[in-house]
């Protein structure tokens, strides 16, 4: 029997037991509910069992590329550095780093010559948040862990919680995203989240920094008219006293750290460990940045003013009011990761186009910014956030500029510039070779390259896209017989 069919015949065995006891129950002595109940849960256990069990049949079976063993030349394309005017000619990686950019290079006697035949070759894009790797079918509870019970946990580590076997990874690196911060929600402070590149036999595999950034998701400052006016004078009481009492816990919480550091440093004997004040010396040190959840100007400035006190950096999340900062954003030196361009207005008054333009606002007002898709692609359709960034261009931003929204911007923004987001001698050799440019729906990826080992394009997908394609020609083959 199939692992589907067990799972199928244990569910309708449990579903039998519950129908007796609905239309039994009434005679049913004391002891025959006890049994019943016994039965139950050794049925919802065998359930339980089936379906995890039955969830490996989700996993990719795509195997990882093979390190770099001989030096490559990739020739006869065009190469876009991104941090320079395009280059046609040639590329030169070897030990998955590149060793030479330019219009004409010789080979070494023992590497491997690819002619692209007049292709481009472009960094890898980046998606700055998401929870790729920790989330596979987001209706199977079993299946999602970006989130931990309780409103702070700085400990929490995503790294060691993505699946690299995850299906969303290939279909994500299909469309030329090779990289993306994966980060924990929920509570005040959700956790350390880490940039990956999307190819690997283990997480330590996947690993660009291991911690990134700490996430916290900023109280709301203030209530929108439409919801106020919906909401009664005590709710809106309790929201404020609510809102007051979050930021009062977030910054007990940072000075708590801190007298947790100092003491820690003294070598004060009586000074227990805590994981969750440890995972935070290095955040009020400064070492490590919070990637902070906020949109409105009330709840941007207080986030930026809350950095410059407790001299800790901060990246915004979201931003879609951040504009109308843009004076402060620049004094602080804080970037904003712009969620999503395929969003809706947030206000009732806001233009269609809010969204769309943003970056190009935020552009012309000097704020450093990248592009990400996680409010609108999410997890699932991170592989469409190349036409967030298309889409950008045509509301106001410079096409060189969206590009450089989702690969050097980005890299820059999380610390990581000095590997990946553009096409440099010294750098890791992690790039795609596509037909066009890759913020347009018609261009196709053709090779995908990460620290010089070439990765597997195939996805769930294509395959399945195959497998009906078969299915049609079958059908069609049978009926011009008849």
């Amino acid at each position: 029997m199939s692992q589907r069919s067990e799972f199928e015949s244990t569910f309708l065995s449990t579903m039998s037991i519950c129908s007796a006891i609905q239309n039994k129950t009434m005679n049913l002595s004391i002891k025959n509910l006890i049994d019943i109940k016994r039965s139950l849960l050794v049925y919802s256990l065998a359930c339980c069992f089936m379906l995890i069990t039955n969830l490996t049949s989700f996993a990719d079976d795509q195997v990882p590329g093979a390190p770099q063993d001989q030096p490559i030349l990739i020739q006869n394309c065009t190469i876009h550095p991104v941090t320079s005017k395009p280059i046609k000619g040639a590329m030169l990686f070897e030990n998955g780093k590149i060793i030479q950019i330019g219009k004409k290079i010789k080979p070494p006697k023992n590497a491997l010559v690819i002619d692209a035949q007049g292709k481009h070759v472009y960094p890898g894009l980046f998606e700055t948040h998401s929870q790729i790797g920790l989330t596979e079918l987001a209706a199977v509870r079993a299946t999602n862990d970006f989130r931990e019970s309780g409103s702070i946990n700085p400990n929490v580590k995503a790294l060691v919680s993505i699946y690299p076997d995850n299906m969303n990874i290939p279909v994500t690196r299909s469309n030329g995203v090779l990289f993306a911060v994966v980060a924990p929600t929920g509570g005040l402070i959700s956790g350390k989240s880490a940039v990956v590149q999307l190819d690997g036999w283990t997480y330590e595999d996947m690993s660009i920094r291991n911690e990134a950034t700490l996430q916290v998701n900023w109280p709301s400052m203030s209530i929108s008219n439409r919801r106020r006016a919906r909401m009664t004078e005590k709710e809106i009481a309790d929201a404020e006293k609510r809102r007051k009492l979050q930021l009062i816990q977030i910054r007990e919480y940072f000075d708590a750290a801190k007298r947790y550091r100092d003491a820690r440093a003294s070598d004060d004997s009586n000074q227990r460990y805590d994981a969750r004040l440890e995972a935070m010396i290095e955040v009020v040190d400064g070492q490590l940045p919070l990637m902070v959840r906020a949109d409105r100007a009330a709840e941007i400035q207080s986030a930026v003013a809350f950095g410059a006190e407790q001299g800790i950096n901060i990246i915004i999340l979201g931003g879609y009011d951040a504009e109308m900062c843009a004076d402060v954003l620049k004094k602080n030196k804080v970037p904003v990761i712009v969620s999503a361009v395929h969003r809706n207005p947030q206000r009732r008054d806001d233009g269609y186009d809010r969204a769309y333009d943003l970056p190009a606002r935020l552009h012309k007002a000097g704020v450093q910014f990248c592009i990400s898709g996680t409010d609108r692609s999410e997890t699932w359709n991170a592989r469409n956030l190349a036409y967030q960034a298309g889409h950008a261009v045509g509301f106001g931003l410079p096409e060189e500029e969206a590009l450089k929204s989702i690969t050097i911007h980005a890299a820059t923004i999380l610390g990581v510039d000095d590997r990946i987001g553009s096409l440099e001698v010294g750098k890791d050799a992690s790039f795609i070779v596509t037909d066009g440019n890759p913020m347009e729906t018609t261009t196709e990826i053709h090779a995908a390259y990460l620290q010089g080992r070439s990765v597997d394009l195939n996805n769930r997908q294509k395959r399945l896209y195959k497998k009906y394609q078969q299915k049609y020609e079958q059908l069609q083959r049978a009926s011009d017989k008849e």
